[in-house]
């Protein structure tokens, strides 16, 4: 195990910590010897790798805004909002405010109990949606938000089959791990919660059927129905889907997606579940994902967006749908349920959004970026696709544009110059980017990232 690093540091600063980042002088700065390989080698010889994390990224020591700082003092503009959770900016004074207030009142209550935060908090949200969703639990985690979700529809319905979309992701617990259709589903770790299936995902780029839109009139959606009709046994719950898949590579359904997918579910007596936790307040430059297609869903499941950075979740429904669960004995219980602390938290974040005018600032500013993005396209050919909307985009490397064979070393040395040159992009499936900056994010840093991943691109 490498010795914890003692040079540098004063009595005050017996962790290392104090001080980290305030000569870092703007992006790419560094300042003083590197101490980065020798937390990194702790970091590998203590903590469980998970999700093919080998600690290689940059030791953080500081953040705010758009902006982290690592223990040397360099600065990197992250266009990743920390895991898409920091959309209102790392460390925002306000949400610094709200922690110290509720540390000083109460932090943690019996699960059972409820705070004026809490009460507040579901006020709050549901004045946000349409009506008739008015019931609302808050969680930690959006994988627990998406699992009582699920469950409260089995619930409601009577029924125990779930549908879900190819390539999507909803949570890492065992239901909602159930309905993520990813490769990681192939861990060897045991069969499956039994009824659920999946139906193709909306990735018009690489059409899992070879069609065009329009004029394949959601043959994804509606084949992919019929697929789960010749093998359901007939205990059609609910269908849970996200706005925009974004573990699957941003894959954004085209409009009108989800007024079509809420229908087949209304013929089939179904609830229509949506996963907001990425795209729900104002990241897509809409409050809600779902708002473009005007489908009001039976359940919505947030967490992300709402947070901040801290772990607050919530799962919202209707009167009549958290009535009959109720009575038919729905149970979820965590030992941080409806929490007086992060629900501060998330009265911060829904005051920033709202004064600092965040769901317009992500509609436009996210079309700025998006077209610094799709003017790189027409000057790179290894750019194949620029899609998303709001803040929320996707970069599609490819090795021929006609192919769409995926470039993932090329893409890969890409992140990695970026990454060395001061802006942090996160990568998925080694050949696409998530473009998802804070929606406090500046034209001026959007230009700065742009001109470094110019450099990267030319680079290569």
């Amino acid at each position: 195990m490498a010795e914890t690093p003692k040079d540098s540091r004063g009595p005050e600063d017996r962790h290392g910590f104090a001080g980290a980042g305030r000569a870092s002088g703007g992006v790419g700065a560094i300042s003083g010897p590197s101490r980065q390989e020798e937390w990194l080698d702790e970091a590998r010889a203590l903590l469980i790798r998970s999700f093919g994390s080998d600690y290689a990224f940059p030791v953080i020591a500081s953040a705010r805004g758009a902006t982290i700082t690592d223990v040397d003092g360099k600065s990197y503009l992250d266009f990743s909002s920390g895991q898409m959770c920091a959309t209102i900016g790392h460390n925002h004074p306000r949400i610094a405010d709200a922690i110290r207030g509720a540390a000083d009142r109460v932090a943690h209550i019996y699960s059972a109990m409820v705070s004026p935060e809490v009460i507040t908090l579901a006020r709050r949200v549901v004045e946000l949606l349409p009506a008739p969703l008015r019931k609302v639990l808050f969680f930690s985690t959006g994988g627990e938000s998406t699992e009582a979700a699920i469950r409260m529809a089995k619930k409601a319905t009577g029924k125990w089959e779930i549908v879900a979309l190819a390539d999507s992701f909803h949570g890492s617990t065992g239901i909602a791990l159930s309905s993520t259709f990813m490769p990681q589903r192939r861990g060897g770790q045991g069969p499956m919660m039994p009824g659920t299936h999946a139906i193709f995902a909306p990735n018009c780029y690489r059409c899992p059927l070879g069609e065009t839109f329009p004029s394949c009139e959601f043959a994804c959606a509606r084949v992919g129905f019929q697929m789960v009709d010749g093998t359901s046994v007939g205990a059609l719950a609910g269908l849970i889907a996200e706005p925009i898949q974004s573990a699957a590579g941003i894959v954004e359904p085209p409009p009108g997606y989800f007024q079509v997918l809420r229908d087949l579910c209304r013929e089939r007596d179904m609830l229509f579940i949506v996963d907001e936790a990425q795209t729900g307040f104002g990241r897509l430059g809409d409050m809600w994902g779902f708002d473009r297609d005007g489908a009001t869903p039976d359940i919505v499941a947030v967490s992300k967006t709402l947070g901040g950075g801290l772990p607050l979740a919530g799962t919202i429904t209707t009167a009549d749908i958290e009535q009959r669960a109720h009575d038919a004995g729905f149970w979820f219980y965590t030992s941080h349920l409806n929490e007086p602390l992060p629900t501060a938290v998330g009265l911060a974040v829904l005051d920033v959004i709202a004064e600092e005018k965040l769901v317009d600032a992500a509609r436009e500013k996210g079309a700025y970026l998006k077209d610094g993005l799709l003017a790189l396209k027409d000057r790179h050919e290894i750019i194949g696709d620029v899609r998303g909307r709001g803040l929320l985009l996707g970069v599609d490397f490819v090795e021929d544009r006609e192919t769409k064979k995926p470039a993932v070393a090329r893409a890969q040395a890409i992140t990695r110059h970026c990454l060395e040159h001061g802006v942090f992009i996160g990568s998925l499936k080694g050949h696409i980017w998530r473009v998802a900056p804070p929606m406090t994010i500046t034209r001026d840093e959007i230009d700065r990232a742009l001109g470094v991943v110019e450099d990267a691109l030319r680079a290569q």
